[in-house]
């Protein structure tokens, strides 16, 4: 069972609420995400901060300036879309690379530039910019190239590029390398990266389509014509810097809940039409989406493209001008997904029966690897973290590479560093990269077993490591789920990474009936109390085996079984839960959403 950490921040409650015209409820949570230490408490939560989060715009967006090498950058392209350069963007083929891409040659054609744009192929070019890339780029005739959503560790290809008499500039928002202390800067005509220590940007957790998207500001800026032209680009392109950020899993506060804010706002009026006729495919309402849709709808179609295609195909769904084109283009891109969803999921399905085999032995492992020769490489990743959510381990998945050997990606638990500890065994590797939480690597076949017995044998996790922390706001009756507290939520909205969506903690709910749902039978609707009357609705998404199995060892079968039939007593349990609403019919209704229990 997960362990659960409430919230214990400490505010003026009262006088926020009355300030705001909001709940103390409300209060509360907004304090649990602006406060992120005790010693900063007065800081990050006062009238000011509050009025920021609750009523951030536009205008208060950094100031692009502070970026090193932003406006010497800016400079650089507008002197080579005046000397005619040919000019090629080059952006990496997931969600951030695709949006950064299509913001970046959009904004170059309106001024004026004869710019083309390349995202390469995961199997066969693999991540940013490569030698390959800049060598096609010089058959290709051109003379500058932008890099976007990468580019920050390509010395050697930007050092080619130099040595062929190319421009070159770097827009990016990766950690820039070191070797010490010291930073390991592309030998570039300009560097744009919003980690970079030369640098005075007021935050640096942005993605790459946000720095692409001010890059272009501050070339816009320079400019003294098109000014109405300018702004509707740039109120238009803050959708898909939104839907980038999402995706790319920034964290929702600072000026990127801003961004993802407007973008939000806009879309039901954005006039791409490819961005419109993904939404209609997948039967979304544009007044009506939430950060959820970008994420879990809108960016793996995009994101699809480059797994079991070329992300190009996303690229050319925004680019498109004709309806019908579009329509075609945003089916095949929601085919796509539907078929990597059924990759993954049987993906899954071996790598969850191969882990219970082992845990049958009683032996399940402190670190798993798996090796799923006949999985999709592009999809490694996602089996790894489904994997490590169902089992709370650090999960490697491996596969056979196409050019021999065996590739994956690992997922990692709070307290593994798994960086740290595939470096320890760096020798066994052709290939690995990383940070603490997730990683990629190449390896010949046969060093699979011996990176799986060396990454447990030298792993120090205790027991306790593996209990997940689940973290709540507060403890919070039923009976203050209302409608009207639900509804004043939507201040808080968009939710997500850094802004997550309320939580509370509820101890004694009734169990008084339940039902199976879906089409797979994954989710559950029950009827449950708080013990005072109050009769609410709840909904389960989560593991229902574990669920069930929970279920009867409390309350053994007979006890599920009088769940489901509606004649259950005395069924209590702790939940962890958020309370929503639900409309159906035209009628609007309070049910609780439960993501964990005890």
């Amino acid at each position: 069972m997960a362990k659960w950490m409430i919230a214990n921040k400490k505010a003026d409650f009262d006088g926020i609420a009355k300030e705001f015209g909001i709940t103390n409820i409300t209060a509360r949570l907004i304090a649990n995400r602006l406060i992120d230490s005790r010693e900063n408490e007065n800081q990050k939560c006062n009238t000011q901060t509050v009025d920021e989060y609750l009523h951030g715009d536009v205008s208060m967006l950094h100031d692009p300036a502070g970026m090193a090498d932003m406006e010497k950058g800016a400079r650089v392209m507008l002197e080579r879309i005046k000397a005619g350069d040919k000019i090629r963007v080059i952006g990496d083929y997931d969600v951030d690379g695709i949006c950064s891409s299509y913001i970046l040659v959009s904004g170059l054609s309106l001024m004026g530039a004869t710019v083309d744009c390349v995202l390469p192929d995961r199997i066969k070019d693999g991540y940013g910019l490569s030698i390959k890339l800049v060598d096609d780029a010089l058959a290709d005739g051109i003379d500058t190239i932008i890099t976007c959503d990468n580019g920050i560790a390509a010395y050697d290809q930007a050092q080619h590029a130099k040595d062929n008499g190319m421009t070159i500039v770097v827009t990016d928002h990766h950690e820039v390398p070191k070797d010490g202390d010291k930073e390991i800067l592309p030998p570039a005509d300009a560097v744009i990266d919003p980690k970079r220590q030369d640098g005075t940007y007021h935050f640096k957790e942005i993605c790459g389509a946000v720095v692409a998207y001010k890059f272009l500001q501050v070339m816009a800026g320079l400019l003294d014509d098109k000014k109405d032209e300018f702004k509707a680009f740039f109120d238009e392109k803050i959708i898909f810097a939104g839907i980038a950020t999402v995706c790319d899993v920034m964290e929702l506060r600072d000026e990127n809940r801003i961004i993802v804010k407007e973008s939000l706002k806009r879309i039901p009026y954005t006039s791409n039409k490819g961005l419109k006729a993904l939404i209609n495919v997948n039967g979304l309402n544009a007044h009506e989406m939430s950060s959820f849709h970008y994420g879990f709808v809108i960016g793996p179609c995009l994101n699809a493209t480059g797994r079991l295609d070329l992300a190009t195909r996303a690229l050319s769904l925004f680019t498109c001008e004709d309806e019908a084109e579009a329509a075609k283009i945003a089916g095949d891109l929601k085919a796509m997904n539907d078929d990597r969803k059924d990759l993954t999921k049987k993906g899954v399905d071996e790598a969850i029966e191969m882990v219970e085999e082992q845990s049958q032995k009683g032996n399940l492992p402190k670190v798993i690897v798996l090796y799923l020769p006949k999985v999709h490489e592009s999809i490694a990743g996602i089996i790894a973290g489904k994997v490590k959510e169902k089992y709370y381990r650090p999960t490697i998945i491996l596969t056979r590479a196409l050019d021999g050997g065996a590739k994956g990606s690992g997922r990692s638990i709070e307290s593994y560093d798994m960086f740290e500890h595939l470096s320890a065994c760096k020798e066994l590797f052709t290939k690995f990269g990383g940070h603490k939480m997730a990683a990629g690597l190449s390896l010949p076949e046969e060093n699979i077993e011996i990176l799986r017995k060396r990454l447990n044998d030298e792993c120090e996790l205790k027991p306790e490591d593996f209990q997940e922390i689940v973290h709540l706001d507060m403890v919070m009756p039923l009976k203050y789920a209302t409608m009207d507290l639900v509804r004043e939520f939507k201040y808080l909205e968009p939710f997500g990474t850094g802004n997550s969506k309320p939580s509370f903690a509820q101890r004694d709910v009734y169990l008084l009936s339940g039902r199976i749902l879906g089409k797979n039978r994954n989710c559950g609707k029950y009827k449950v109390s708080d013990g005072t009357g109050k009769i609410l609705d709840m909904m389960y998404f989560g593991d229902m085996d574990k669920w069930h199995g929970f279920l009867t060892e409390k309350y053994g079968q007979d006890g599920l079984d009088e769940l489901y039939a509606g004649t259950a007593e005395n069924m209590k349990v702790n939940i962890a839960y958020y309370p929503d609403i639900n409309s159906y019919q035209g009628r609007d209704s309070i049910q609780i959403i439960m993501n964990d229990f005890v």
